[in-house]
C-alpha cells in the first residue's frame, strides 16, 4: 500500500515545479514584451540617424536603414552647423560641476537634519517638505532677476548655482544618514575626531549608497536639462547639447536625421554610467554600519 501511495505523494511536488515553470515563461515573456516596448525607440534613433530625410519619411515605415549613410554624423561631429562637440563638453562641465555640489550641500544639511537637535528643525523640515511643491516654473523670473544682477547672463555659473541647491537631495540624504547608529558618533567623539570629521569620516562613507543614487538622478536631470541653459546660455559655443540639437529645427528646414544622431550620441554617457555604477547603486545605503 505504501508503494501505490509513493508515486501519489510525489504529484503536488511535481504539479508545483510546473506552475513555477508557468510563472517564469510569463513573467519572463513580459519583461520582454517590456524591453521590446523600450528598445524600438533607441533602435529607430540608431537607425534613423543614418537616414537621409527623405528616408525618415517613407511609407510604409522601416526601422532599419535600407541604404545606410553616415553623412548625419559627420555633419554634426564636423561643426557645420552647430559646434555639437564644444556643447557636448558644457553640458559634462555643467552637470559634474552640479553633480558634485550637490552632493556636497545635500550631504551636509541632510547631516544636520538627521544628527543635530536644534531650535526649529521641526518648522524647518516641514518648510524643506512644502519647496517640494513649488514648480521650478514660478521661480523662473524672480532666479531670472538673480542671475542677471550678479552678472552671471551666458556664464555656466548661472546654471549651475541655482540647481545645485536641492530640496529634495537634503531630505533624500536626511532619510539615509537618520539610520546611522548615533553610537558610531559617540565613539567617535571619544577617540577625539571632530564634528567634521564624523561628518567626513562616518557619514559620507556610510550613506555612499544614497550618494550615489542622488548623483545618477541629479546627472541626469543636468545631463538632459533644456529650460534654464535656454534662458541663461546666449551664445551658441557655451550652449548645452540639449538646447544646441534645439537650433537645428528651424523655420524652412529641421533636421531631424542631425538630431537623432545628436541625441544617440548624447545616450552613451548615461549608459557606461549605469554599467561602471549599478553594482554601487544597489549596495546597501548602511552597509557595514554595525557589526553583528
Amino acid at each position: 500500500m505504501s508503494a501505490l501511495s509513493a508515486p501519489a505523494k510525489e504529484r503536488p511536488a511535481t504539479k508545483s515545479l510546473a506552475w513555477k515553470l508557468v510563472e517564469a515563461t510569463v513573467l519572463y515573456s513580459i519583461l520582454f514584451l517590456f524591453a521590446v516596448l523600450v528598445g524600438i525607440p533607441f533602435l529607430y534613433m540608431f537607425t534613423g540617424a543614418l537616414k537621409t530625410n527623405g528616408q525618415l519619411f517613407s511609407f510604409p515605415i522601416n526601422l532599419l536603414a535600407p541604404e545606410p549613410t553616415y553623412s548625419n554624423y559627420e555633419r554634426l561631429l564636423g561643426g557645420e552647423e552647430i559646434p555639437y562637440l564644444a556643447q557636448m563638453v558644457n553640458s559634462v562641465i555643467i552637470a559634474v560641476t552640479q553633480s558634485s555640489l550637490t552632493l556636497l550641500f545635500a550631504s551636509m544639511v541632510g547631516w544636520g537634519f538627521a544628527k543635530y537637535e536644534f531650535r526649529g528643525k521641526t518648522f524647518l523640515t516641514i518648510f524643506l517638505l512644502f519647496t517640494f511643491a513649488i514648480p521650478f516654473q514660478v521661480t523662473l523670473v524672480p532666479l531670472f532677476q538673480m542671475i542677471v544682477r550678479l552678472g552671471l547672463l551666458d556664464n555656466f555659473l548661472g546654471v549651475i548655482l541655482p540647481s545645485s541647491v536641492s530640496a529634495f537631495g537634503a531630505f533624500f540624504m536626511r532619510q539615509a544618514m537618520v539610520s546611522i547608529p548615533s553610537e558610531l558618533l559617540d565613539a567617535g567623539r571619544i577617540d577625539g575626531a571632530s564634528e567634521w570629521g564624523l561628518y567626513w569620516r562616518i557619514g559620507l562613507p556610510l550613506s555612499r549608497g544614497a550618494l550615489s543614487i542622488l548623483a545618477v538622478l541629479v546627472f541626469l536631470t543636468a545631463w538632459n536639462d533644456y529650460l534654464w541653459p535656454l534662458i541663461v546660455l546666449r551664445t551658441p559655443e557655451k550652449f548645452t547639447y540639449p538646447v544646441g540639437l534645439a537650433t537645428l529645427n528651424g523655420l524652412y528646414k529641421i533636421e531631424y536625421g542631425m538630431i537623432l544622431a545628436g541625441s544617440f550620441i548624447a545616450t552613451l554617457p548615461i549608459v557606461l554610467i549605469f554599467v561602471a555604477g549599478r553594482n554601487q547603486i544597489l549596495d546597501n545605503l548602511t552597509i557595514g554600519a554595525v557589526k553583528q
